[in-house]
C-alpha cells in the first residue's frame, strides 16, 4: 500500500461526511474535551541500525570506543497507529492535551551485518507512549476569509515511547540467523498539521471530524539482536541502536464536552407592515465570542447595514448598548460590555456615522436576552443592540 494511494482512500472517506456537514462555522475550543483517532503509519524507509562499542562495550565483538554507523538496515511495511487524547481547550485557540499512542509495522527486509541476501524476513516493530501536545487552531475569519466550516491547526509534542521488537528475524548467507526481541524506552517527539470541521448536523455541538499528518520520532532505542546457526548456536550478540521514525495520516473525532453554542446569526428587526402606521425603531444585533470585544466579519457587515439604513430613514438618534453573559463577576461583565459597546460605534462613526448622533451605553449582565444561572456562557447574551431611532 503506497503513502498516494493511503492518502487518496482518506480523501475519499472523508469526502461524504464534509459534504453533508452543512454551513456549521468551527469555534475555538472551550473547556474539556476527549479526541480520538487512527489511520495508516509508515516507517521512515530504510530504517537504518548502528553498533557502537562505547555505550555497549563489547557490543557484537566490538571495542569500547568503536562504532560502526548503517551496519544495517530494514524496511517495513504500512502498518497502522491508533491514538486516543484528553485535553483542555482555552477558547483563544490555544488547546494542551495528554495522548496515548501505538503504532504497528511489520518488518518487509533486512540488509547489511555481512549477512547478505537476508531471505525469510518477518516479525514486527511496535511503538507505545505517552505525549503532552499543544496545538493552536486557526480562526480562517482573522486572515479576511470570512466563517469557514473548516478550522486548520497545528502542534507540537513531547514525551516517551517504548519500541518493541517482537519476534523479527532473517536467514543470511551460511544459513545464518539474525534474531531481535524486546523492548526500550526513549524520549518522543511528535509534530502535527490538521484541520477539524464541525458536526453539528448530527445534533450534537461540540462534536468535530479531524484529519491529521503526524511526524513521530524517538531518540535511537537500544535492542537485543543475536546471529546464531541454523542449530540455534549463538555467533554473535548484544544491542543495536536502531532509527524510529514515522509518518502517520489519520481521521478521528473530537468531542468538547461543554462547548457552548455557535451564536445565532445577527438579525435586522422586520420592517413596518403598513404605510401608513409610523416607522417603528429598528434593531440591529451584533453578537460577539466570549471573552472578547473585536469585531467579526460578520459583525462589521451588520454595522455597516445599520450606517447605510441610518442616513436612508434620516434616524435623528442611533443608541447603541452593550451587553454581556454571566460568566464573569459584575463588575467584569460592566466593563466589558462597555468596550463592546465602544467598538460598535466607533465602527460606525467610520462608516460616516457622525458621533454626535450616537448614544453610548453598558449594562453588563443585567440585561440578558436569555435568562441564564450565574456563570453560564451564552452566546445570545454576549451582544450590542444597535436602534435607530
Amino acid at each position: 500500500m503506497s503513502l498516494k494511494r493511503a492518502l487518496l482512500a482518506t480523501a475519499l472517506v472523508s469526502a461524504p461526511l464534509l459534504a453533508s456537514i452543512g454551513t456549521a462555522s468551527a469555534q475555538p475550543v472551550t473547556g474539556l474535551y476527549i479526541g480520538a483517532g487512527a489511520g495508516a503509519n509508515w516507517i521512515n524507509n530504510p530504517s537504518k541500525f548502528d553498533l557502537s562499542g562505547d555505550t555497549l562495550p563489547g557490543n557484537f565483538g566490538l571495542a569500547p570506543n568503536t562504532t560502526i554507523n548503517n551496519a544495517g538496515k530494514a524496511n517495513f511495511n504500512v502498518g497502522w497507529t491508533g491514538v486516543v487524547s484528553l485535553g483542555w481547550g482555552f477558547g483563544n485557540g490555544v488547546r494542551a492535551e495528554i495522548e496515548g499512542n501505538y503504532r504497528n509495522n511489520e518488518v518487509d527486509s533486512i540488509r547489511g551485518f555481512g549477512l547478505a541476501p537476508v531471505s525469510r524476513v518477518g516479525g514486527f516493530q511496535t511503538t507505545y507512549g505517552v505525549m503532552a501536545n499543544v496545538f493552536y487552531d486557526f480562526d480562517l475569519a482573522n486572515f479576511g476569509l470570512g466563517q469557514s466550516i473548516v478550522q486548520p491547526y497545528i502542534g507540537i509534542g513531547a514525551g516517551y515511547a517504548w519500541t518493541d521488537w517482537k519476534n523479527i528475524r532473517g536467514v543470511g548467507t551460511g544459513n545464518r540467523v539474525i534474531s531481535a526481541d524486546g523492548d526500550d524506552g526513549q524520549f518522543a517527539f511528535q509534530g502535527i498539521v490538521g484541520a477539524a470541521v464541525p458536526l453539528t448536523w448530527v445534533g450534537v455541538t461540540g462534536l468535530s471530524l479531524t484529519a491529521e499528518y503526524r511526524f513521530f520520532g524517538t531518540l535511537q532505542p537500544e535492542l537485543a539482536t543475536t546471529v546464531s546457526t541454523a542449530t540455534g548456536a549463538r555467533l554473535q550478540s548484544g544491542k543495536i541502536e536502531a532509527d524510529n521514525y514515522n509518518h502517520s495520516v489519520m481521521l478521528g473525532l473530537r468531542y468538547a464536552l461543554f462547548q457552548p453554542p455557535p451564536a445565532p446569526p445577527p438579525v435586522v428587526a422586520a420592517p413596518p407592515q403598513a404605510a401608513q402606521a409610523p416607522a417603528p425603531a429598528r434593531t440591529y444585533l451584533v453578537f460577539f465570542d466570549w471573552d472578547r470585544a473585536d469585531l467579526t466579519t460578520r459583525a462589521r457587515e451588520i454595522i455597516s447595514e445599520a450606517a447605510q439604513n441610518s442616513r436612508r430613514v434620516q434616524a435623528t438618534r442611533i443608541e447603541v448598548a452593550g451587553h454581556a453573559d454571566r460568566s464573569g463577576t459584575p463588575q467584569y461583565n460592566q466593563r466589558l460590555s462597555q468596550r463592546r459597546a465602544d467598538a460598535v460605534a466607533a465602527e460606525l462613526v467610520a462608516q460616516g456615522v457622525s458621533r454626535n448622533d450616537i448614544s453610548v451605553t453598558a449594562f453588563g449582565e443585567s440585561r440578558p436576552l436569555v435568562p441564564t444561572a450565574d456563570g453560564v456562557r451564552e452566546p445570545q447574551n454576549r451582544r450590542v443592540e444597535i436602534v435607530l431611532r
